[in-house]
């Protein structure tokens, strides 16, 4: 019996000792000495909250610090300014949306050579090095868009686009939305296509002269929120709320307001609480390299992470627009 006793009180130990070393050891539990940097531009619009809420989320359940930097213009030079000074700090990664697909790849490919992981989220710079782009398939959120429009209008009539020009997710919803009415519902054209810059008072503008141009168009697509607030804004401004149907992009809350109250018909939400989670998993994976799809993936030149990730997109209307608002 005093054997038994001595045996059951080793291995009480024994499994004490093994349960504290694999504590210690447990490799989802960073430092708070670790920094990881979202870099985004037009820094102060609320379209960004949510994926960084997710980012600090992420960072919180890890241990480590999360941290954010942007431009506070629609500029691209300002943007590859704040990331080079990011760079400069030498963070533990960082996860970056381009405003152009090209304008940063150099900065991007820098922070790589200088060991510093890099994931994309939103937009995406794939010419770059870049180790995984998080966001929206642009493409299938556009299809979406034209099919959502159809519905509302019938599968008839003439309709309008709101977009950002040169910038690859408005680029890839506009070329969605254009080629899915053409190629699905023959009785709709697209008879305008519109640079709104990103800005409420320029989407109002040159929606008002789509309209005045187009008397008999019956639906309107705004790729991002700040033109969605900008076209339904016009729209209600020349009686057509009902009249011509508004399909946005985003739950900001003007956007959301307006859907509430009818005059957007529809906004697609995408995940951006998911690209900052997720996002901020990935950086934190590459950097204490716990991520090994062939022994030596960096020699085999092998991808260690999915290169693209679709957030998806929800459609928002007035049954569930109160869901989207935050705190529900």
């Amino acid at each position: 019996m005093i054997l038994a006793l001595s045996l059951s009180a080793l291995v009480g130990c024994t499994t004490e000792k093994d349960a504290s070393s694999q504590e210690t050891s447990a490799p989802y539990q960073g430092s708070r000495d670790e920094k990881y940097v979202m870099v985004t531009f037009l820094s102060g619009i609320e379209y960004w909250k949510g994926a960084f809420r997710g980012m600090e989320e992420a960072a919180k359940n890890l241990g480590v610090q999360a941290e954010y930097k942007g431009a506070d213009q629609y500029d691209i030079n300002q943007q590859i300014t704040v990331l080079e000074q990011v760079i400069a700090q030498k963070p533990d990664g960082i996860l970056v949306t381009a405003i152009n697909p090209d304008a940063l790849v150099a900065p991007i490919n820098k922070a790589i050579e200088a060991g510093i992981p890099v994931v994309t989220f939103d937009a995406d710079a794939p010419k770059s090095k870049r180790y995984a782009f998080l966001g929206t398939s642009n493409y299938d959120a556009g299809v979406t868009a034209a099919r959502e429009l159809a519905r509302l209008s019938g599968k008839k009539g003439e309709v309008g686009v709101v977009t950002v020009p040169g910038q690859l997710n408005h680029e890839e919803r506009k070329r969605g939305f254009v080629e899915t009415i053409q190629k699905e519902f023959p009785d709709m054209k697209v008879v305008s296509i519109q640079d709104g810059k990103s800005d409420q008072v320029q989407a109002a503008q040159v929606t008002s002269a789509m309209i005045q141009k187009n008397p008999d168009l019956v639906g309107i697509f705004a790729t991002e929120a700040s033109t969605g607030v900008g076209v339904g804004t016009s729209v209600k401004e020349a009686n057509k709320v009902g009249k011509i149907h508004i399909i946005s992009f985003d739950t900001d809350k003007g956007t959301l307001d307006m859907v509430k109250s009818g005059i957007i018909d529809a906004t697609l939400a995408q995940g951006t609480w998911n690209m900052g989670y997720w996002g901020m998993h990935y950086l934190y994976n590459l950097r204490h390299d716990l991520v090994h799809p062939v022994s030596d993936w960096k020699t085999a030149k092998v991808g260690p992470l999915p290169p693209y990730v679709d957030t998806g997109v929800s459609v928002v209307t007035k049954a569930n627009v109160d869901f989207y608002y935050p705190g529900k």
